[in-house]
């Protein structure tokens, strides 16, 4: 080997090293390692992609159809005397904003709560946030139950509550009382941020909603992805809210929770909560058979109630009408149906498939790790879970060493 030839072999393996130096700095790290995720999933699915979400397994024996408690009309009457109650809405109403902050990779959730949070004097970032309950930037998803855990742990002198089934009316009234609102809707991706060419360009986001016109027939929105003070139609709110069976969130100072349950009115208790929302599916199931959200919604509030071999029907007949290839990023009540109704196969299936399309999921994983469990495969599970772990090494109520310890 010449001089020459050697040097430049050692100015190379130096470039290297010193590349990978800099790649460990924390700040260049989160700059570049998701942009490198990201190529690497893309180049997979261009490939191999994900194809649609598989529909279910046949079901033997069938199980009627699901139904719903035998109360519908003592429910509905509480939620509309209750509703009767309050005060007319002003025509419009808007909170100041707060100062925009623009979401990091995968990371609405902590943004969108960072900002709710500044309204009430918090002055800390949606890195604060992150670093607790999303620490992976990959770690794509944050569930309601992680923002309320972080408001809880760290702002406790706030309260956070999140329900189901909400309406137009209740967003209104909310922010009408100077109560800015979080909801988990849809979003329509960036081009640049497909997965693959193949990919529907549908996710989950969180929108914080700040202000009302019913003139316009708009809300002021705060959009960590998009932008701020924006406007959405209560059409399209409406429309881009369903898939997740419109849940909203709120937060208070604890000497305002009469205020907050005068507001909520039914809704404050969640089990009737849950009853409203699973009346309301279930009507929406049968107006719009070929809905695959109302039958997704159906079957996660029956599994709110652990009716899981109905929810597990329901979303059979989600997943046979056709559901977003990212749904099972965001919500993982197949999952749970699928398990504790004995339907171990489809959980396989349905879990692999998500894998598939979102392989840093912490809940996915947990999940698959279960069903591998079940199916006698220990090594497997445990893998899985270790997986689930250093996805989220604080992973919520630590199920992922819970599951481990079941094989240790």
């Amino acid at each position: 080997m010449s001089t020459r030839t050697r040097n430049i072999l050692i100015a190379l393996a130096a470039l290297l090293l010193l590349a990978v130096a800099i790649y460990q700095i924390p700040r260049v790290n989160e700059a570049i390692a998701w942009r490198i995720e990201k190529f690497t999933i893309y180049a997979k699915n261009t490939i191999n992609p994900p194809g649609p979400v598989p529909t279910a397994l046949p079901v033997t024996p069938q199980l009627a159809t699901p139904t719903i408690f035998n109360t519908p009309t003592l429910v509905a009457d509480i939620a509309s005397t209750a509703t009767a109650m309050l005060a007319p809405l002003p025509a419009q109403f808007s909170i100041p904003s707060p100062a925009y902050e623009k979401q990091t990779a995968n990371n609405c959730g902590p943004a969108t709560l960072s900002m709710a949070l500044h309204i009430y004097g918090w002055e800390g970032n949606q890195k604060d946030i992150s670093d607790l309950i999303k620490p992976i930037t990959g770690d794509r998803n944050v569930n309601p139950e992680e923002l309320r855990y972080y408001v809880r742990t760290q702002a406790g002198w706030l309260n956070l509550e999140y329900r189901v089934g909400g309406s137009i009316d209740q967003l209104k009234r909310l922010i009408a009382a100077n109560y800015p609102v979080m909801v988990e809707s849809v979003t329509s991706l960036d081009p640049n941020d497909a997965l693959g060419p193949t990919d529907d360009l549908w996710a989950a986001h969180y929108l914080l909603l700040t202000g009302y016109d019913d003139n316009s027939q708009t809300f002021t929105i705060q959009d960590s992805y998009h932008g701020a003070d924006l406007k959405i139609a209560y059409t399209k709110l409406e429309e881009e809210w369903k898939p997740f069976n419109n849940l909203y969130i709120v937060m208070y100072f604890p000497k305002f929770e009469e205020e907050m349950k005068t507001l909520l009115a039914s809704s404050w208790d969640p089990n009737l909560n849950r009853q409203n929302a699973l009346i309301a599916s279930q009507a929406d199931s049968a107006a719009n058979p070929t809905d695959a959200f109302a039958w997704f919604n159906l079957g996660s509030n029956l599994v709110y109630f652990d009716r899981y071999e109905e929810a597990a029907l329901a979303y059979d007949k989600a997943r046979e009408i056709g559901l977003p290839l990212r749904m099972f990023r965001y919500q993982f009540g197949p999952f749970l149906s699928y398990f504790h109704s004995g339907r171990n196969e489809d959980l396989l299936v349905l879990t692999d498939y998500a894998r598939s399309v979102t392989e840093m999921s912490e809940e996915t994983w947990l999940w698959y790790g279960y069903g591998l469990y079940r199916k006698g495969d220990n090594e497997g599970a445990l893998k899985a879970w270790q997986k689930a772990d250093s996805i989220n090494p604080k992973f919520f109520e630590d199920q992922a060493k819970n599951a481990i310890s079941l094989v240790q």
